[in-house]
């Protein structure tokens, strides 16, 4: 897990200086696409989704503590026991939402993504003078 996670912010730092320029100087465009996704998603399926986490208690194997130690004597080596434990589980929920309001925030989304689409042009051109491939 550990190997895991720090393989994936090795590969995220990974790419050509020309590529972090770009995606640094379009990180907000990146979210209102995101935005326009979701909310487009909402308007075709006729109801939004929300992420809801419950907690279960599983039963598990944990660490188990050492017994007492006689003086003198090296402690014994911890038992492990079974115990309950809560995990997270996380499930997406419909909810209700209204088309109209849905409608105007796809507009109002859109309208921005061209606006910061149309400031982010000469950052990208930039970008890509600055460190040619």
């Amino acid at each position: 897990m550990k190997r895991t996670l720090i393989l994936c912010c090795l590969l995220a730092a990974c790419g050509t200086p020309q590529e972090r320029c770009i995606s640094s100087v379009t990180r907000d465009l990146r979210v209102v696409d995101r935005l326009i996704a979701e909310t487009d998603a909402n308007l075709r399926r006729g109801y939004g989704l929300q992420d809801v986490t419950v907690f279960h208690d599983v039963w598990t194997l944990c660490p188990g503590f050492p017994s007492g130690s006689i003086a003198g004597e090296p402690a014994p080596a911890p038992v492990p026991q079974m115990c309950w434990d809560s995990q997270p589980v996380t499930y997406q929920k419909p909810v209700a939402i209204d088309l109209a309001a849905e409608n105007a925030k796809l507009s109002g989304l859109l309208t921005k993504r061209k606006e910061l689409a149309a400031a982010a042009a000469p950052m990208i051109a930039q970008c890509q003078a600055q460190y040619p491939e």
